[in-house]
């Protein structure tokens, strides 16, 4: 969960012709498959896209992780560059120590990725449904390495074999101290 700390602000309404205070507010901000699901229900597009997305569109997926009660629309709109820094960072961060090797890297593919594709890979992994408030890239290595751990074992062509097999018998060669 991010916490980011709004300032008070005076401000001009230019429709009201007035100026306009907002207090000092404290929101608390959760990055989930939930907070995807609402901002993709709105926009109707794939909030995971490789598609910049434009500065409205941020301000509503930051409304859409706001877990705080009863939050004034206009502080939303007092939030500094280094606010939206810090939400972009906290997105980005992987908030998890999982980490994988070059060889089960792998792409999800040209399949573009949707809050209910990611919903079905949590019901085809039997990933329980409280895990959707985790943040989002918690939960996508969760889902990456019960994939992982779910593919059958991959099998060695007949030069790894041999290899493999060469190198098992001269270990023990080595260990037993013996020719054959």
């Amino acid at each position: 969960m991010l916490q980011i700390i709004i300032s008070p602000v005076e401000q001009w309404d230019e429709e009201k012709q007035m100026f306009v205070y907002t207090k000092r507010h404290v929101l608390q901000l959760e990055h989930s498959l939930v907070s995807l699901s609402k901002w993709e229900s709105h926009w109707n597009r794939a909030f995971l896209s490789k598609r910049p997305k434009s500065f409205e569109e941020t301000i509503d997926y930051v409304k859409c992780m706001t877990l705080t009660q009863n939050v004034d629309p206009n502080v939303y709109t007092c939030l500094t560059n280094d606010n939206i820094a810090n939400i972009n960072d906290y997105i980005k961060a992987p908030m998890t120590a999982t980490y994988f090797s070059e060889e089960t890297k792998g792409t999800i593919g040209r399949e573009q990725v949707t809050a209910e594709l990611i919903y079905y890979w949590m019901i085809a992994l039997n990933i329980p449904f409280e895990c959707q408030k985790w943040h989002l890239n918690r939960l996508l290595t969760l889902i990456r390495v019960c994939s992982i751990k779910n593919r059958p074992p991959k099998r060695m062509n007949k030069r790894e074999l041999l290899r493999r097999n060469s190198d098992l018998n001269a270990a023990r060669r080595k260990r037993f101290n013996t020719k054959g």
